[in-house]
């Protein structure tokens, strides 16, 4: 799960909305973990997907597949264990996988962006 809050961390760093984790290990052979979000436009929607991106590649944790960028309608980036998707706000409502999804548990985020920077101011004034 560390890398799958990560993954939203980032996410909300770059002012995603809407942003959820799904738990799916015990629901299905796909991925243990679904991070959703939502950009308000491509360039954001990129910004979002190479953030999560630039993060892993730091950590070393490659991409088995990468979707979508060009376009930035929905972005998708397969860890193996965790996929992220970066949805606009409309093909988000169409395939609209939280409810297909719906018996998987949701790992709150909604703190996050407040965590994050916290740690970041700490890790500034930390000499």
């Amino acid at each position: 799960m560390n890398k799958a809050v990560k993954a939203a961390e980032r996410a909300i760093d770059k002012k995603a909305k809407d942003t959820v984790i799904l738990k799916l290990e015990d629901l299905s052979t796909i991925a243990d973990y679904f991070v959703i979000c939502s950009g308000e436009n491509p360039a954001q929607i990129r910004a979002i997907a190479e953030s999560i991106d630039e993060c892993f590649s730091n950590m070393k944790i490659p991409p088995l597949g990468r979707e979508g960028l060009r376009v930035a309608r929905w972005v998708l980036i397969d860890y193996g264990d965790i996929v992220i998707h970066v949805f606009d706000e409309e093909t988000r409502a169409f395939y609209d996988l939280e409810k297909f999804w719906i018996d998987a548990p949701r790992i709150p985020v909604e703190d996050m962006s407040m965590h994050s920077e916290g740690d970041k101011k700490r890790k500034g004034t930390a000499i």
